[in-house]
């Protein structure tokens, strides 16, 4: 076999192995960091609206076509006297300058109007509309077209004249943001978020494993291929950012399930070597592993533990796969990026972590096993405890993540902008007190894009002022020969109630002329719809995939469909704990965010796939454990309580550390992140705990022997074509191995 012939080729060559790993990893890291002079990872980052080809979109290219808007600067002054002549003269003097930059199209603050501040057409510039207020606004929009270097030098000398025009004014304080800014913010914040949960994550998961092992070789081993499934998946996104666009919480995301399966897989395959060098070792009567037993264990590890790493990888490949499936760019990039990291987590797996256990065997057993091949311990314990019960258990857990899925009937999605930073980031503050204090300037909620007359736009706009949610009147901007764009102010923001029902009754109720509806509301219902459209073709495959992976591993019909009604229900659960936390606004302090009364709209759909794929994860440890007991004739029940004492141990393990790894970004300050750490940390916890460890002994109690029940056609393309443990266990013997002991 495949995975039988690589664990020898990795048990004679540990040394190449790692040190090819080291050079890899080094050269990852340095080309995901541009420590090599090229442009690093985090600058090719994007941010923006989750967004589908669509109305909204189209309106938006006819926009961004030709309007300068998309380019701006925005500058608030504070601090300062409206009707003293110095801060007059300051203010127009700047004014002047700024408008003669090469590069800038056009600059306005008051002191472009006749009457300067005292004139009614500067009260969008003035704080709060009243000169008393001490604050003015300077907008300065730059050419379309612009290259990035003339629009650095341009931005430059911009940012240079108005820290000179606010030096002139004593005691004015000044502030300057853009778009582009905010942009930055976010992707920065993406890279401290990744930093400070990494610095998390890693430490308390070597001390985890500490415990887990009891000993520092044993536990160091996963950390090290975490490392370099990091390494991996920087350098796997830095790739995917040539070719497509990465939007910034895709990094983390997707970084940070690279480093939960590695550590999952990392901790699976050192306790199984362990396992199977120690029955080697009592088979042969030695107390000390010869280089011959270590070879043959790094053999037979692969053909046992790689088996259900293979599995395991293949159906979280399989549900990050369902992504693409989606039209929106986004998703795509999450489930190509996400299945290049699942690859990278599994070739660490069947290759650096068996060659530093073969490097590190000597001293791999000093420490305790992990794994208890009886029955008298906790989990056999626990598993006898359900069987005994198995109804009052069913019921109850049952009745528990029901009332935990209930918060997720509400759901309701947003996508946000700036409210993603932290309250107190200088973009975000920024940001805020220009829409508290400048509310003209903080754009239209909706806009309606015509392609007519400016006299056909005009009588169109009056026929909205009376409109239900629309505040005041409608105005009417030439973006250019015949575009016009209708702009309109809601009650509430851009993505409250008033301005989605705006956007409908805009596009059932049409004028003559084409129109297209945009704004953030209208490219927020674009994307729903389109993954609601979508979603039944990606679960069927998903779930058609998935069932034919788990029969050709069990040969039964009844415990992979029995697998997927579990997980729905477990992901309903998280789903709706993400509800209860982020929409309702529970915990806020704890977690340090403030809510939005909504969800992130691509955080549900992310977190069931990514969600489906980890539960999928421990299902394989555990059904792989009871699988290979019951095909060599132990009893359903038996082989339960076997599978269970000698899998739940490594599955409660490698959820807590995978639950630590999310939590290191729980307590990051992007909101998107923070509410993707929270649904994939409460969906393994719950995976973990109710359902790996209550109901899957109890429903497969229940069941007996039905549990292995498929048709006979069925039963016979599983004897062909079926993939289990026990058969590549079976062609070791075959090699004049001896089998492990049972311990039954």
């Amino acid at each position: 076999m495949v995975l039988g012939s690589l664990g020898r080729l990795v048990g004679r060559h540990p040394l190449v192995v790692a040190l090819l790993w080291l050079l890899f990893v080094v050269g990852g890291m340095g080309a995901a960091t541009g420590a090599f002079g090229n442009e690093s990872l985090f600058a090719r980052l994007h941010s923006g609206d989750p967004s589908v080809d669509g109305e909204a979109q189209a309106g938006r290219d006819l926009l961004s076509g030709g309007d300068s808007t998309f380019h701006t600067t925005m500058h608030l002054t504070s601090g300062v006297d409206l009707h003293s002549p110095v801060v007059w003269r300051a203010a127009g003097e700047g004014l002047r300058d700024l408008n003669g930059i090469d590069g800038v199209a056009s600059a306005v603050n008051p002191m472009a109007f006749p009457k300067g501040v005292l004139d009614p057409q500067a009260r969008p510039f003035i704080a709060d509309g009243t000169p008393s207020s001490g604050g003015y606004l300077t907008v300065i929009r730059y050419d379309t077209g612009l290259t990035d270097a003339a629009q650095e030098e341009a931005s430059a000398a911009v940012e240079s004249r108005l820290e000179r025009m606010d030096e002139a004014i004593i005691g004015a304080r000044g502030r300057g943001e853009s778009i582009a800014t905010l942009v930055e913010a976010v992707t920065g914040q993406v890279e401290r978020d990744l930093r400070f949960g990494e610095g998390i994550a890693l430490p308390l998961s070597f001390v985890v494993m500490l415990v887990v092992f009891g000993g520092f070789v044993a536990a160091g081993m996963p950390i090290l291929g975490a490392i370099a499934a990091i390494a991996g998946a920087l350098l796997s996104l830095l790739g995917f950012s040539h070719v497509i666009e990465l939007e910034a919480s895709v990094v983390n995301v997707v970084t940070v399930l690279g480093l939960g399966l590695c550590i999952d897989y990392g901790l699976l395959v050192v306790s199984r070597y362990r396992e199977e060098l120690a029955h080697l070792m009592a088979a042969h009567g030695t107390r000390t592993p010869t280089t011959q037993l270590a070879i043959e264990a790094t053999q037979r590890t692969l053909r046992t533990a790689g088996r259900t790493v293979l599995f395991s990888a293949l159906t979280v490949a399989i549900s990050l796969a369902g992504l693409l499936l989606f039209d929106a760019p986004l998703m795509r990039a999450f489930g190509a990026a996400g299945v290049s990291v699942v690859l990278v987590a599994l070739i660490v797996a069947v290759t650096l972590v068996p060659a530093l256990c073969r490097l590190g065997a000597r001293r791999l057993m000093r420490g305790r096993s992990l794994e208890d091949g009886g029955s008298d311990g906790l989990f056999g314990r626990l598993a006898r405890w359900v069987q005994r019960r198995p109804w009052l258990v069913i019921l109850g857990t049952l009745a528990t993540l029901v009332v935990l899925a209930l918060p997720s009937l509400s759901l309701r999605m947003t996508s946000s902008g700036k409210e993603l930073l932290p309250a107190s980031a200088p973009s975000r503050v920024f940001f805020d007190d220009l829409e508290r204090h400048y509310p003209a300037m903080s754009g239209p909620d909706v806009q309606v894009v015509t392609r007519s007359t400016p006299e056909q736009a005009r009588e169109y706009a009056a026929s909205l002022a009376g409109l239900p949610g629309v505040t005041d009147a409608p105005t009417v901007r030439t973006v250019r020969d015949g575009i016009q764009a209708v702009q309109l102010h809601t009650d509430g923001g851009p993505l409250d109630d008033p301005a989605r029902g705006l956007v409908d009754r805009l596009r059932s109720d049409r004028p003559d002329f084409p129109t297209y509806v945009t704004g953030q509301a209208a490219g927020l219902s674009e994307f729903v719809d389109s993954m609601v459209r979508q979603a039944p073709l990606a679960v069927a495959l998903i779930a058609l995939t998935t069932l034919v992976l788990l029969f050709l591993m069990t040969g039964s019909i009844v415990v992979p469909v029995k697998a997927l009604l579990l997980n729905v229900i477990s992901l309903g659960a998280s789903l709706g704990v993400l509800v209860w936390v982020f929409q309702q606004g529970h915990v806020e302090g704890l977690l340090g965010f403030s809510s939005v009364g909504a969800v992130e709209s691509m955080v549900p759909l992310l977190a069931l796939a990514f969600g489906f794929g980890l539960s999928m994860d421990y299902e394989v440890f555990l059904l792989s454990r009871i699988v290979e007991l019951h095909e060599r004739g132990v009893g359903n029940d038996r082989a339960v309580e076997l599978g269970l004492q000698r899998s739940g141990r490594i599955i409660t393990s490698a959820a807590l550390l995978v639950v630590i790894v999310f939590s290191g970004f729980v307590f990051g300050q992007l909101l998107i992140i923070k509410q993707m750490g929270v649904a994939l940390a409460v969906a393994v916890a719950i995976d973990a705990t109710l359902v790996r460890m209550l109901l899957v002994p109890a429903t497969m109690t229940v069941l007996g022997e039905w549990n292995w029940w498929a048709p006979r056609w069925l039963h016979r393309l599983h004897q062909r074509f079926g993939i289990t443990e026990h058969h590549d266990l079976h062609s070791d013997n075959q090699g004049g191995h001896a089998p492990a002991p049972d311990h039954t």
